[in-house]
C-alpha cells in the first residue's frame, strides 16, 4: 500500500468491511472470511458468509520522525517489517513467524526476544480501532475498557481494523553469543540477571532466547545490535539460514566448535525462527540435506508447513501411519506458556518427567502494564516455554491427558497459557484464570447482541 492513497484505501475498506456485516442476518453469528489461520484448535467449516477483511492487509504510513506507523489489522509482520525496516525501524516487538498478522498478535498475545524489555505487542499500540460485533469502528487508547481488555481476547470483543503502534531504531546487524548450561537454576539465575541489567559480562544485550534440547544442555543466545558486521572485534560475513544451514543446529554446533558465536543481518535475525518453524520441518524431512536441496527455498517457511499439518488433520495420515506400524496414538501437544523465572527449573523438570519432548523455546518477557485477561505481573521476570509437537500417549489421546497435566503444573507454579491452541478449563476455572467477568461485561457494551463467539467457547469448547 502506497503511503500517498493509503488512508483512502484504508476508508475503502473499513466500509466494504461495514457492507459485509451488514449482509449477516440479523442474530446469525459474525466471524473473519478468512481462509488461513496461526491458531492451533480444531476448527469446523463454516459456510455462511463473513466479514471482508480482504482490504485491511497492508502498512498505511510510517513516520520516521516519531517512530510510529498506522498499520492495518489484518497486515502480516512480514509487511510491516519490510514497511518499517528501510526506515531503520521495526516494531517494539516482531513475533517469530512472518505470517502472523498485527491484529492478531495484539487480540492474541506474539512475543520474541525483545520482550524482555519491550513487553509484549499489545504494550506497543498508541491507539486503535475495533470493529466491534456491534457493527461499528470504536477508536480506543489505553486505559479505556475495551483497550486493556482486547489483549488475549481472540476476536471475542471484536477485530482490529488499524493499530497505531510505536517502532525502534535498530542498526543492519545483530550480533549473536550462545551460552551453553548444565544447570538449570544457573540458567534461570543467569536469564534474570539480564533482563534486569541489560547486559551479560559488560556487552549490552537486545535481544535474549533460548532453546532447552535435553535436561542439562541449556543455551541462552545473547543479541547485541550492531552497525557493523563485527563479532568478538572482528569483521565477519553475515551467516545465512535460509539455504542448507538451519539455525536451531547452529546454537549447538558454534557452541560445541568454541565459537559460541554468529552474525546475522538484522532482516535475517527478525525470521530466523520462520525458515524451519523453529525445527517443526523435520517433520516434512526439510532437515534431510537431499530433500532440503529440492525443496523450493519459497516453500521454506512456517507457513508452508502450517498448511501442510492442516492437511494432515483432515486428512490423518500421520495417524494412520502409528495405527499401520502399532504405535500409540498421538496427542498434539502445541502449547507456549509463560512461568515465573524463579519457578522456571521447576517446570522444565516436571516437563522432561512428565512430557519428555524437546527442543523447547525459553524466551523471557516482562509485561510493561498489567492486562486484565493476561494477568502477569508488571514489571516481573516470566520465562516463555513454547513446545510444538506430539507425544506418543495411546487411546486416551483425544482426550489430552498431556496437555491437561501442562495447564495444571503451569497455574501450580504462578504461571499462565496462551490460549492460540487447544485448552480444556472448566468454566470457573477459565473465568477465574483469564478475568472471566470483566470479560463478558465489556463484550456485552460493545457486542450486546452477543454476535461474536466468547472466549470461552473459542479457546475451549468444541465446534
Amino acid at each position: 500500500m502506497s503511503e500517498r492513497g493509503g488512508w483512502q484505501q484504508h476508508r475503502e475498506a473499513v466500509d466494504r468491511l461495514s457492507a459485509s456485516y451488514a449482509a449477516i442476518p440479523a442474530g446469525a453469528p459474525v466471524r473473519l472470511a478468512k481462509k488461513t489461520s496461526n491458531l492451533f484448535r480444531p476448527r469446523s467449516a463454516v459456510d455462511a458468509p463473513g466479514l471482508d477483511v480482504s482490504g485491511l492487509t497492508g502498512v498505511i504510513e510510517v513516520d520516521p520522525q516519531t517512530r510510529t506507523a498506522e498499520v492495518q489489522g489484518m497486515c502480516t509482520y512480514e509487511d510491516l517489517v519490510d514497511a518499517t525496516l528501510p526506515h531503520g525501524l521495526i516494531p517494539l516487538v516482531v513475533p517469530q513467524l512472518r505470517t502472523i498478522t498485527l491484529g492478531g498478535a495484539v487480540t492474541g498475545l506474539g512475543i520474541e526476544s525483545t520482550s524482555f524489555r519491550n513487553g509484549l505487542p499489545h504494550e506497543s499500540v498508541l491507539e486503535m480501532d475495533v470493529f466491534t460485533g456491534a457493527g461499528e469502528v470504536v477508536t480506543t487508547r489505553p486505559g479505556e475498557d475495551l483497550f486493556d481488555t482486547f489483549p488475549n481476547s481472540y476476536g471475542s470483543l471484536g477485530y482490529a481494523t488499524r493499530l497505531r503502534i510505536e517502532l525502534e531504531a535498530v542498526p543492519s546487524y545483530v550480533a549473536l553469543h550462545h551460552l551453553r548450561f548444565d544447570d538449570a537454576e544457573v540458567l534461570a539465575k543467569t536469564i534474570a540477571a539480564i533482563v534486569e541489567s541489560g547486559v551479560h559480562e559488560g556487552i549490552r544485550v537486545d535481544g535474549i532466547d533460548g532453546v532447552a534440547f535435553a535436561p542439562g544442555e541449556y543455551y541462552l543466545t545473547l543479541a547485541t545490535w550492531s552497525e557493523q558486521p563485527v563479532v568478538d572485534g572482528r569483521t565477519v560475513e553475515p551467516s545465512d539460514y535460509t539455504g542448507q544451514q538451519i539455525f536451531y543446529r547452529s546454537i549447538q554446533q558454534r557452541a560445541e566448535a568454541g565459537a559460541g558465536s554468529d552474525l546475522l543481518t538484522m532482516y535475517d535475525y527478525l525470521w530466523r525462527w520462520d525458515t524451519d518453524w523453529f525445527w517443526c520441518s523435520g517433520a516434512f524431512g526439510v532437515q534431510n540435506p537431499a530433500v532440503r536441496r529440492l525443496w523450493p527455498r519459497r516453500w521454506r517457511r512456517s507457513d508452508v508447513y502450517h498448511k501442510l499439518i492442516g492437511l494432515d488433520r483432515r486428512v490423518g495420515l500421520a495417524d494412520w501411519l502409528d495405527r499401520r506400524a502399532g504405535r500409540p496414538l498421538r496427542e498434539r501437544v502445541i502449547q507456549d506458556v509463560e512461568v515465573p523465572v524463579g519457578r522456571l527449573p521447576e517446570f522444565l523438570d516436571w516437563f522432561d518427567r512428565e512430557v519428555g519432548m524437546r527442543p523447547v523455546w525459553l524466551c523471557p518477557l516482562v509485561a510493561r502494564g498489567d492486562w486484565p485477561t493476561y494477568p502477569l505481573e508488571p514489571g516481573a521476570s516470566y520465562v516463555n516455554v513454547g513446545f510444538w509437537g506430539t507425544v506418543h500417549v495411546g487411546p486416551e489421546a483425544p482426550e489430552g491427558p498431556r496437555n491437561r497435566a501442562i495447564e495444571a503444573e503451569v497455574h501450580r507454579l504462578g504461571g499462565h497459557k496462551s490460549l492460540y491452541s487447544e485448552a480444556f478449563y472448566d468454566r470457573e476455572t477459565f473465568d477465574r484464570l483469564y478475568d472471566g467477568a470483566n470479560l463478558a461485561a465489556v463484550k456485552r457494551r460493545h457486542d450486546p447482541d452477543d454476535r461474536l463467539t466468547s472466549l470461552y467457547d473459542k479457546a475451549v469448547k468444541r465446534r
